[in-house]
């Protein structure tokens, strides 16, 4: 893919050329191994205030992207621009600075909460690490977040396993927002819920997103949930870009193969390209 630039005041995350090599287990003992390619050559760029979705089968290379966007995950090569920084080349305290703007919201609503802290330490851990705030503002800061995402302040004294899937991943937005980043990668956050909680979290980040200004990068495999929350969209599989436009353009026209085997594989959709 060729490189993105920054467009300054209009783009608030640029990715270019990113590369992120696995050594894998190969033979018939597991005695040798192969160089598998995670991220091949990828790049992308995310609008202020919007929703890039990343779409792609499993073991497409997405949820290593949204990884190696945060640097929680080293590149082997590539730069990833944030405000004109290049987070692949941060370290220790000017990294962590620079992350308060940049959170992420996990797949599984239980494995990504300490199931030995209470929500209210979950929620406020960020905040205590930041600095940000005396310890009242953040208790006020936390209670507010709470609230904001259908939870109550009582819930700040219980654990994780005493709510359901869909308030534990309210849960996990409440820890990632608390911060008010100013992007936010949401990896698969609604994969392990129920359809009608699935309903309720996309309308939650959008409602937030609007009242925040966050821009989301969207990492899913299921194109069904992507139509409803996303502005522009990017195709991986095998570790490349193969496609990315707005929304109706990869829905309605799409250009490569792999997009539109995604596109017939959806129950009901009916398809309007040639």
């Amino acid at each position: 893919m060729s490189e993105v630039l920054l467009n300054s005041g209009k783009t608030i995350l640029v990715a270019n050329h990113l590369v992120k090599t696995y050594s894998q287990r190969s033979g018939k003992f597991g005695f040798g191994s192969t160089l598998v390619k995670a991220l091949d050559d990828v790049s992308i760029s995310l609008r202020e205030g919007s929703t890039l979705a990343v779409v792609g089968e499993s073991g497409s290379g997405k949820s290593t992207l949204a990884r190696c966007l945060l640097q929680l995950q080293p590149l082997d090569s590539g730069e990833v621009l944030f405000a004109g920084q290049d987070l692949a080349k941060l370290a220790g305290a000017d990294l962590r600075s620079v992350r308060k703007n940049l959170q992420m919201v996990f797949q599984d609503p239980f494995a990504s909460l300490n199931p030995r802290m209470r929500v209210g330490e979950i929620v406020g851990e960020g905040l205590l690490i930041h600095g940000l705030g005396s310890s009242a503002e953040q208790q006020e800061n936390v209670i507010a977040m709470l609230k904001r995402v259908g939870l109550t302040e009582a819930d700040m004294q219980k654990y994780p396993h005493e709510f359901s899937g869909g308030q534990r991943q309210r849960i996990g937005i409440a820890r990632a927002l608390v911060l008010k980043p100013k992007v936010v990668v949401c990896d698969e956050p609604v994969s392990a819920l129920d359809v009608s909680i699935q309903a309720q979290i996309l309308l939650l980040l959008k409602e937030l997103q609007a009242e925040m200004a966050l821009s989301y990068v969207f990492i899913s495999h299921d194109l069904r949930v992507v139509r409803h929350i996303a502005d522009d969209i990017v195709v991986m599989n095998q570790g490349k870009v193969v496609e990315q436009g707005s929304v109706v353009d990869i829905y309605e026209q799409p250009q490569h193969e792999y997009t539109r085997n995604l596109l017939a594989a959806i129950p009901g959709k009916k398809l309007l390209y040639a």
